[in-house]
């Protein structure tokens, strides 16, 4: 049996050979029953683009809509994630603002483009460049958790404490939205199965 299918597993350390996966199946442990791994089938491809699709008709009232509406003494404010960058620039918070546009606007988009790309560049099965490929996929992957949909839940939460007694801080449809396009931009990007981009022709 060929040397690179011999495997350590990451959660108890056993070493073991491993049979060369057919599509759709999946390597376990022996001793404790962690996958060793997962071989994702062709449908994946489908699931990657119908993820990303939702995703990104979602992208478009993510950022129109209001992540927040408050009334504080009677007036009324509603903000959208462009409000929130803005203020920042106008009260000089030039570092946040950027990491706010970045997070929240540039990079959910260009990982959808990516993926998008990924699928269609595999359905087609054209043109080379497969290290570049992979190397799209891992920065795709590298850059998820700058979603920052933890740090917007907990400002959220964090405002609804604080401002409990002086305010009436309500979510927003912006945020409903965002929330699903980090979610099926998530998904999308763990359907994927980036052994596919080797896959011959």
């Amino acid at each position: 049996m060929a040397a690179e299918n011999v495997m350590a597993c990451e959660t108890c350390g056993l070493v073991q050979r491993v049979e060369p996966l057919a599509k759709g199946t999946a390597a376990e442990c022996f001793r404790c029953g962690t996958f060793l791994g997962v071989r994702k089938s062709s449908v994946s491809l489908h699931v990657t683009a119908a993820l990303s699709l939702a995703a990104l008709v979602l992208y478009v009232p993510a950022n129109i809509y209001p992540i927040l509406r408050m009334e504080f003494y009677g007036a009324h404010s509603e903000n959208t994630i462009w409000d929130g960058v803005v203020s920042l620039a106008q009260h000089n918070q030039w570092a946040v603002a950027v990491i706010v546009f970045m997070a929240s606007l540039v990079i959910p988009l260009l990982k959808l483009a990516g993926l998008f790309f990924l699928v269609a560049s595999s359905v087609v099965r054209r043109g080379r460049r497969l290290r570049w490929r992979t190397g799209l996929y891992k920065f795709i992957d590298a850059v998820g958790p700058w979603a920052m949909l933890d740090v917007f839940l907990l400002a959220i939460l964090v405002s609804l404490v604080k401002l409990g007694q002086l305010a009436t801080v309500v979510p927003g449809p912006g945020l409903f939205a965002f929330t699903g396009v980090v979610v099926f931009t998530m998904l999308a990007s763990a359907a994927f199965d980036p052994k596919i981009i080797w896959e011959p022709r």
